[in-house]
């Protein structure tokens, strides 16, 4: 990795080989390698079927540098009373190598981008491990509020403990020139 004073200038020449794109059959079962890779937890089948099947793809992308798939977003609907409804990010992630190119950013702004083209949005929300500090301090820079410890969120990892953060309305728009290339 290069010196901290090399970070921008890197991060900024590695963006030409970064594109986007969505969950389709043909490459679900990509992005359930990407997840046994990343996350200490295992989804289900429903969980990527869902995904794969899902009426809209605007807040679920996948991340690829040089076309290899090495990040994604994924977020759920969950109806409140009609027309409302919230969403709820389920994963994020970045594998390792390609972190800190600014990948993960570009994930969340679109998923945000598209939360303020919806008005019946009420609110963006996701649970975070109480260990991870990081991941609290990314989303708190995209203006998301810690809410309530959840006790045995997680099975099976330690410490067992989430966090809950939330972001309301209103949600950044992305310009043209900041909505990153697609496939």
């Amino acid at each position: 990795m290069p010196a901290d004073d090399d970070e921008s200038e890197w991060r900024q020449r590695a963006q030409k080989y970064i594109k986007f794109g969505t969950v389709t059959d043909k490459n679900v079962d990509q992005l359930r390698k990407l997840n046994l890779a990343i996350f200490p937890v295992r989804y289900n089948d429903k969980f990527y079927s869902d995904l794969a099947a899902a009426p809209t793809q605007a807040y679920t992308h996948l991340a690829y540098f040089n076309d290899i798939l090495v990040g994604a977003i994924c977020c759920r609907i969950e109806p409140q009373e009609h027309p409302a409804f919230k969403l709820y990010i389920m994963t994020i992630g970045v594998l390792a190598p390609y972190r800190r190119l600014g990948i993960g950013t570009q994930l969340l702004q679109q998923v945000l981008h598209a939360c303020a083209l919806e008005p019946n949005l009420q609110e963006l929300y996701l649970h975070v491990q109480t260990s991870n500090q990081d991941a609290i301090d990314f989303y708190k820079r995209f203006g998301f509020t810690t809410g309530e410890v959840v006790k045995d969120y997680y099975k099976r990892i330690e410490p067992p403990d989430a966090i809950l953060l939330h972001r309301v309305a209103p949600f950044p728009v992305l310009s043209k020139e900041e909505q990153p290339a697609r496939y």
